[in-house]
């Protein structure tokens, strides 16, 4: 029996994707199989799919990092054929088959149970940029930012982490400041539970190392002097969490908040946490994440669509979460 996948190949620098045909003799190695319903673009698919960053070590290779389904044979100890799982990260899209496909074979300590109130559509809505917003705030609480310490900053507000953060820490009572590059979409950033959007420029450009305290606590995805000025502009004992790097992986800072405000930086992995975290992380995600709120965040394409949607996101042009129906 085959099924479809999309396949990344590369020829000397040029990078291939299309959609094939594949067998069970094609996946890889591991001890549980997944009947995938649905995965997800990433920012860091695109990159993947794209090649503009070497994400990619093997090839060829099935991209995608997210994907969610049922187990449909298992010799695992943790899972059995018909629960429905979610994995992100680990090796997805870069040694190892990804979510790209209508069938994963998978190390079962990569997956995680599904919580009875998401479906396998959920959780690819939610994806690695969801979960990572999650994570991020789970740093914000384990540093004492509580609604009452004031306001959160969301950077990269329209993306897929942004979309997510936002939605979640509303839902968890804190006032919400949104910065964007496409003030034209305010209201959809209001209706995900924003209480302010400020413009991108104002954090861009190089600022001053020490600025008036503003936000309690910020969740970063753009990284370079973006991360600079959230930081400047951090009140005393404030927590930022970096989870990316749209603007660049630079970081020209300096010292400054740290020592004299006492600013916690916390850096937020979402391919390797260990399991624990990822348990608790999806368990929050089903309790506190309104999920009308993230189904108005959510496109559905099918797997022919995909690198169209990579090439887009790195643009800075795709709003809220992509999901793929693996199936379409």
């Amino acid at each position: 029996m085959t099924f479809k996948a999309l396949l990344t190949t590369k020829d000397g620098d040029v990078f291939s994707t299309r959609v094939v045909d594949l067998t069970e003799a094609d996946l890889m190695d591991g001890d549980v199989t997944v009947d995938v319903d649905y995965s997800t673009v990433n920012y860091k698919d695109g990159m993947a799919i794209t090649g503009r960053v070497p994400v990619i070590e093997r090839f060829p290779l099935v991209p995608g990092i997210d994907l969610a389904g049922t187990v449909s044979a298992s010799s695992h100890p943790d899972f059995k054929v018909g629960d429905r799982v979610v994995a992100n990260g680990w090796g997805l899209s870069q040694s190892h088959h990804g979510g790209f496909a209508q069938k994963a074979r998978l190390n079962g300590d990569w997956l995680v149970k599904l919580p009875d109130t998401l479906s396998t559509k959920d959780a690819m809505a939610i994806g690695t940029a969801g979960y990572t917003a999650m994570l991020s705030v789970l740093a914000l609480e384990h540093g004492g930012i509580t609604p009452d310490k004031g306001d959160v900053l969301v950077t990269g507000a329209n993306g897929g982490v942004g979309s997510v953060a936002i939605t979640l820490l509303s839902g968890l009572g804190y006032r919400v400041v949104a910065s964007t590059g496409r003030l034209e979409e305010e209201a959809y950033l209001r209706e995900l539970g924003a209480a302010d959007v400020i413009d991108r420029k104002t954090l861009s450009e190089p600022g001053a190392p020490v600025a008036t305290p503003r936000w309690a606590g910020a969740i970063d995805s753009v990284g370079s002097h973006t991360l600079v000025n959230v930081l400047a502009q951090t009140k005393y004992r404030g927590v930022v969490t970096a989870c990316g790097l749209a603007q660049g992986r630079d970081l020209p800072a300096t010292v400054l908040p740290f020592i004299l405000r006492n600013i916690t930086l916390a850096g937020i992995d979402s391919v390797n946490a260990p399991q624990a975290v990822r348990l608790q992380a999806w368990e929050r995600l089903g309790r506190d994440l309104d999920l009308k709120k993230l189904a108005r965040t959510t496109t559905v394409i099918g797997l022919e669509q995909v690198p169209a949607v990579a090439e887009s996101i790195l643009g800075g042009h795709v709003q809220g979460r992509t999901v793929v129906d693996v199936n379409l």
